[in-house]
């Protein structure tokens, strides 16, 4: 009979396994030496050490399944429990039970994980489908278009959720998708409209801005172009291909009339500067008539001066207030000379003037008399008011005696 700590053959070539449950039959051995029985079982055992380290490693170092992990240790388990080896076979059960326990460990941990995944998949899809309905929303269409085009892309990576909730978020997300693109399509077709109807528009504004190009009624025509700028404005953009044609055509039309026009005007801005030259000469003329001693004299030269000036044609309106201003100058003075000799010469308002003074000295001298009898009688009051009614008929008194004198007395 031959043995080891792990198993024994005994004289009938049975070899047995030593177990915390006692002896167990490992099978029977009739070719050879027992110790050659033991080695062949105890490289079996060996056999069972290295499938079990392996899977060990797997289980740790790998994504095996919970399920292959679960079946692979079964299958060694019925290996360990059929007694086909010899060793320590407990401590290949212990290894295998806390195998069992790692890959059910993992597998716990592995669900978690997925529903850690799941939650947030759940989060992203719900957060895509809030943002694509706001942007179906938007009027910025290229933007919100570009991003809603990430989306999708973006949707792609995420994990699927159950079908339920992932069906019905997805259902949302194209929801938004199909309302941005129904609103997009709409805004273009309504510009599209728009733009048609701005090139009718200003189909017609050419034609009239062209029909003018050759007018020489240049206040009336400049005016009816600057309503004409303001009715393009007003109709908006047409279609691209459209809009600079019409433009330049639109352009084209008022640069011939304001450069006809400009033309003309640098002629008359001409003609007008050496107008305003002749009539400050004239002018010049008419200020040295200045002071008045000869009234007739220089109511003649005056007039001939004045004659001069009316054959001459316009000058430039900002020059204009000045130039007149120096002729007016001396017609006032004309004027202001004509009045004081008419109020000398004339007899009829001397003897007004004659009349007045003499009322008005009577009065004062009236006034001054009651005023010494007030004083005399010691009534203050009455001499105070009367000395107030003195003064206003000394200043006419004076004001008349002024006048008087221009009559020469």
């Amino acid at each position: 009979m031959s043995s080891d700590p792990w198993g024994r053959v005994d004289e009938t070539g049975t070899v047995y396994v030593r177990t915390a449950d006692g002896e167990k039959v490992v099978g029977s051995w009739q070719a050879g030496s027992p110790d050659e029985a033991l080695a062949y079982f105890e490289r079996k055992y060996e056999g069972l050490v290295v499938e079990i380290g392996l899977l060990e490693k797997r289980v740790k170092t790998t994504d095996l399944s919970s399920k292959d992990a679960l079946t692979a240790i079964e299958h060694l388990r019925e290996q360990v429990d059929a007694h086909h080896a010899v060793g320590d076979l407990d401590a290949l059960r212990a290894r295998l039970d806390k195998l069992v326990k790692l890959v059910e460990a993992r597998r716990e941990e592995r669900k978690a994980q997925r529903a850690r995944q799941s939650d947030e998949a759940r989060q992203a899809k719900e957060s895509l489908v809030t943002e694509a309905e706001e942007l179906a929303q938007s009027d910025q269409w290229r933007a919100a278009g570009e991003r809603l085009r990430a989306l999708v892309d973006t949707w792609k990576g995420l994990p699927r959720l159950d079908r339920k909730s992932d069906d019905e978020l997805w259902h949302r997300f194209s929801h938004a998708r199909s309302v941005f693109s129904k609103r997009r399509k709409q805004h273009f077709a309504q510009l599209d409209a728009q733009r048609e109807e701005a090139r009718r528009t200003k189909e017609r504004l050419v034609a009239e801005a062209e029909s003018l190009s050759g007018s020489t009624d240049w206040g009336a025509t400049a005016a009816r172009y600057r309503e004409l700028m303001s009715e393009w404005k007003a109709a908006g953009r047409a279609q691209r291909e459209h809009e600079e044609d019409l433009w330049n055509r639109f352009r084209g039309a008022q640069d011939v009339f304001f450069a006809a026009r400009s033309s003309v005007f640098a002629e008359r801005d001409a003609e007008q500067a050496e107008n305003l030259k002749l009539k400050e000469e004239l002018a010049g003329e008419a200020e040295k008539l200045l002071p008045i001693t000869d009234l007739k004299a220089a109511r003649a030269a005056f007039r001939a001066i004045n004659e001069r000036w009316e054959a001459i044609g316009h000058v430039p309106r900002d020059a204009r207030p000045r130039v007149e201003g120096r002729m007016h100058t001396v017609e006032r003075a004309l004027q202001e000379a004509e009045e004081a000799e008419w109020r000398r010469t004339n007899p009829e308002a001397r003897a007004r003037a004659e009349g007045l003074t003499g009322q008005l000295q009577a009065a004062v001298d009236k006034l001054k008399g009651q005023i010494e009898q007030a004083r005399a009688q010691g009534n203050t009051a009455k001499a105070e008011k009367l000395e107030r009614e003195l003064e206003g008929r000394q200043a006419l008194l004076d004001q008349a005696l002024k006048g008087l004198q221009e009559f020469g007395g």
